[in-house]
C-alpha cells in the first residue's frame, strides 16, 4: 500500500511543464480520434495516444527522466491556486437533500477516509494530520491523479472548505456545506473550482474519455444520500 512518502516522491518526479502537458494532451486525443476510423492502425495509435494523455495528466515522462530534462522546473504551482481562489478555473456546484440530521452527515463526511465509499472515482484518502490529507483518484484513460489537500476553514456541522497543495496533479479549491431544511433534513452542497491536468484542455480530454466531472459529483452525492438513507454509518466504537 502506498504511503504519504511515496506520494510526495512521485509529486517531486513531475518533469513535464504545463504547456508541454497541454500539447501532449492535444496530440494524444488527436491520435485516439484519428484511430477510430482506421482499424489497422488502432492497435498502435490508441496505446500511443493513451501514453500522451497520461503524460499530460500526470506531468511525468520517463524519457525526460532518462535525459535529465525537466520542463516543469521553475513553474509556480501556487499561481494556479491563487487564480482558483479568485474565481478562475472550472466551477462545479451540485446539491442533494438528505433526510438525516446535519450533524450526522457532517461527522461522516469529516472522516475523509469514508469518502471512497460513495465517491466512485476516488481510490483512497489518507489522513496525514488534523488538517491535511492525501488523495488518490482515477484519472482519464486509466491514469491516476494524486494530491495533498489542506482544510482552510471548518465550522462544525456547517462547512468544510479545502484547497489542494502545490505540486498536486489537479489544482482545486472547494467547500461542502450542510444546511438544515424542512422536516429535519439537510441540504448537502458542494462548490468547487479546479484546473484540470494539462490546463483547460484537461476537461476536453475527460469528455473524450467519457467522463463528466459535474455528473460525477452529482452521482457521488446521490450515492452519499443512499448510504446515509440506509443508515450505513460506522458506530462510534468502530
Amino acid at each position: 500500500m502506498k504511503n504519504a512518502f511515496d506520494g510526495e516522491r512521485e509529486r517531486q518526479d513531475v518533469n513535464v511543464g504545463r504547456s508541454e502537458r497541454w500539447l501532449s494532451g492535444i496530440a494524444g486525443a488527436a491520435l485516439i480520434g484519428f484511430s477510430l476510423g482506421r482499424r489497422r492502425l488502432r492497435a498502435v495509435l490508441v496505446p500511443l495516444g493513451g501514453v500522451l494523455i497520461g503524460r499530460a495528466v500526470t506531468g511525468r515522462c520517463e524519457v525526460n527522466r532518462m535525459l535529465g530534462r525537466n520542463s516543469a522546473r521553475g513553474e509556480r504551482e501556487s499561481g494556479t491556486l491563487a487564480g482558483l481562489e479568485r474565481g478562475e478555473g472550472t466551477k462545479l456546484e451540485q446539491a442533494v437533500v438528505i433526510e438525516r440530521p446535519r450533524a450526522e452527515l457532517f461527522q461522516f463526511w469529516r472522516n475523509f477516509e469514508n469518502l471512497p465509499r460513495f465517491m466512485d472515482n476516488l481510490e483512497s484518502v489518507t489522513v496525514l494530520g488534523p488538517r491535511r490529507s492525501h488523495w488518490v483518484a482515477k484519472g482519464p484513460a486509466g491514469t491516476r491523479v494524486e494530491w495533498d489537500a489542506e482544510i482552510e476553514q471548518e465550522i462544525e456541522n456547517e462547512l468544510i472548505s479545502w484547497r489542494s497543495l502545490p505540486g498536486a496533479d489537479v489544482d482545486q479549491v472547494g467547500s461542502v456545506h450542510f444546511s438544515p431544511v424542512h422536516n429535519g433534513g439537510t441540504e448537502v452542497r458542494i462548490v468547487m473550482r479546479y484546473a484540470p491536468p494539462a490546463g483547460t484542455l484537461g476537461g476536453g480530454i475527460a469528455h473524450i474519455a467519457g467522463e463528466d466531472p459535474a455528473q460525477q459529483v452529482a452521482d457521488d452525492l446521490r450515492r452519499f444520500k443512499q448510504v446515509m438513507d440506509a443508515r450505513e454509518v460506522p458506530s462510534s466504537t468502530s
